[in-house]
């Protein structure tokens, strides 16, 4: 035993991996409070899966695909604000997390990967399962770490030559070695560790192993170490505050656009401060979780009819940005063709210049903002939000009248579907069609809503809604295409999904999206390289895969399934929609004429 260590419950746990890197894991995994595991199956991750499965305090998930179980994770950690670890093997196991990755640094999620390596002797002489895994993910990760592994005798002598010639002196100094090594390689996972905590990012430790792999011992080989548990908070200037809040009160229009964001993430109280003034139009999405009757949470609906006239009328002299990714492209059409003077955006992470004018990021946490900014906004009486709820209303009219109109097909799915998702429910979209038609909808504000915006991706978004589902005590309804849910069928392909989890799938036949975009949708090979048309169905999976399957054709008999598909069930279920894929399209965009 090299160290002896009584912190927490880790010195009383038996059957630990024997090499002191995987213990050294494992020990700071528990003193960060990291209880969440998602670990996929491999022999090269055999210490680390070894040291957290024997531990108690973990909470432990196989997954198989890595792909899968990279947005597994990233769904978890999304539900809890905490950072969820990923355990793989080595080779392309970890390229395989990319895909969540991405997505967690663009949507600011904490991942902690940890990446089971070869030993750097076996790196690029054509062992098996290797690649050059060191910093692989570039600049998608706020850390990486590179650790050493742990020494042997044998190898000792490549870390630092011995010129000690007697026994006892190069055992000493053997010994003195490895204590170094295990003290940096410490410091780095520490360091991962608090990055992922303070910063709310994905980071990646590479952890390099030499067989054997699977020994275990009950005596500790790491030191006690001391943990930095406190969270970094940002002081708003409150100087600065006082300068925008004197442009914020001499501006005309003042325009806000809360993009992606959790619930509760901002406090009721400065939403309604907003929303009570008349020089100030709230733009919500359906992901931004914010509700007042003043907002407008349909974009697309208000935008997309209005011409010249319209647009100078609705041009704002200051942009306040908040939250993630926006979906609506025609409001970022708007705001690139008719800037505003201002554009400040106010967030902890990264500022994006969506809008081709931003001039002032305010790092700071939104209430914390608005708790130094709110005291010195004068609210003033204004034509500019009575003006656009007089054309909210019309087009709210229009919309129902539209609607009892067209035949059975995606956009009155949409309708009837998100009617009937139970109160308190968390709400998951897929990408491409399903958040747009979801965005034309004003949701029933007792909703959480979820969807990946940060790359936009339909890779994963129902390994997602399943990883939410698990962590969650709510139930987790997830609307998807059926181009994304055959895409990450492997989603299902576990032990973990609650029999409260329900999928309603709407099956166009294939990427409908493409119909609807500007494009040549009668050309040659259309119908193969974009549509994509299939003949899928869902059901054969849910036999596979154990959910209670149900299907629709026609409004009636989709309305009959929805009275009770969210009642309580001894299996997860799923209703798949089938709807008519050539008219599809047609009927969405002759509803922008509509309601002008």
């Amino acid at each position: 035993m090299l160290f002896s260590t009584d912190s927490n419950t880790f010195a009383s746990v038996k059957n630990l991996p024997k090499i002191p890197l995987a213990q050294a894991i494992i020990y700071l995994a528990e003193q960060y409070g990291l209880e969440h595991i998602v670990i996929s199956p491999g022999s090269r991750n055999a210490p680390m899966t070894i040291g957290f499965t024997n531990n108690d305090f973990f909470k432990c998930y196989s997954i198989v695909d890595e792909r899968s179980a990279g947005f597994f994770a990233l769904g978890m950690a999304q539900q809890i604000k905490r950072p969820v670890i990923l355990v793989c093997t080595s080779g392309s196991a970890l390229l395989n997390y990319f895909p969540a990755i991405s997505e967690a640094f663009h949507s600011n999620i904490p991942l902690i990967v940890l990446s089971a390596d070869r030993p750097k002797h076996l790196v690029g002489i054509g062992d098996g399962q290797t690649i050059d895994q060191k910093n692989v993910y570039g600049s998608h990760v706020i850390f990486t770490a590179n650790l050493k592994e742990d020494i042997s005798p044998e190898n000792a002598e490549e870390e630092e030559p011995m010129i000690l010639k007697s026994l006892e002196n190069r055992l000493e100094r053997f010994i003195g070695i490895q204590k170094n090594i295990i003290q940096q390689n410490m410091e780095l996972i520490q360091q991962a560790f608090e990055m992922a905590l303070n910063e709310c990012g994905p980071v990646h430790v590479n952890v390099p192993f030499a067989e054997p792999l699977y020994e275990t011992v009950d005596d500790l080989a790491i030191p006690d170490t001391d943990i930095n548990k406190a969270i970094n908070k940002k002081e708003v200037d409150k100087t600065l505050c006082f300068d925008l809040a004197d442009d914020w009160n001499n501006a005309e229009r003042k325009m806000v656009i809360i993009g992606t964001n959790p619930p509760g993430e901002i406090d009721q109280k400065w939403l309604n401060t907003l929303a009570e003034d008349e020089s100030v139009l709230v733009f919500t999405e359906t992901n931004s979780n914010c509700q007042h009757p003043n907002f407008f949470p349909s974009i697309d609906k208000i935008i997309a009819p209005l011409e010249e006239e319209d647009f100078q009328l609705l041009k704002p002299d200051i942009l306040l940005t908040l939250g993630g990714m926006v979906v609506s492209k025609k409001i970022k059409a708007f705001l690139r063709n008719y800037k505003p003077k201002h554009h400040w955006h106010v967030g902890q992470s990264r500022a994006l210049d969506t809008y081709y004018i931003l001039n002032r990021h305010i790092k700071a946490k939104a209430n914390d903002f608005f708790q130094a900014f709110i005291p010195y906004v004068k609210p003033g009486s204004s034509s500019y939000r009575p003006y656009w709820d007089g054309v909210k209303a019309h087009r709210a009219d229009m919309h129902q009248k539209y609607l009892k109109g067209i035949p059975f097909t995606d956009l009155k799915v949409f309708d009837s579907v998100l009617k009937h998702i139970p109160d308190h429910s968390k709400l998951h979209v897929g990408n491409s069609s399903a958040i747009r038609y979801t965005q034309l909808f004003d949701l029933n504000p007792r909703l959480e809503i979820f969807c990946n915006r940060g790359t936009s991706g339909i890779d994963g978004s129902t390994s997602t809604a399943v990883g939410a589902s698990v962590i969650s005590q709510k139930q987790n309804v997830f609307i998807t295409g059926d181009l994304s849910f055959f895409y990450d069928s492997n989603a299902l392909w576990n032990d973990y999904i609650p029999k409260s989890f329900r999928i309603i799938l709407i099956n166009n036949g294939g990427g409908g999206i493409f119909r609807i975009l500007p494009g040549h949708k009668n050309t040659e090979n259309f119908d193969t390289y974009f549509e994509t048309v299939h003949q899928l169905n869902a059901k054969p999976l849910c036999e596979l895969y154990g959910f209670e399957y149900f299907s629709a054709r026609h409004q009636n008999e989709m309305d009959n399934v929805l009275t009770s598909f969210f009642e309580e069930s001894d299996q997860p279920r799923l209703l798949e929609i089938f709807t008519p894929r050539e008219i599809n399209d047609s009927v969405l965009l002759e509803y922008f004429d509509f309601i002008k």
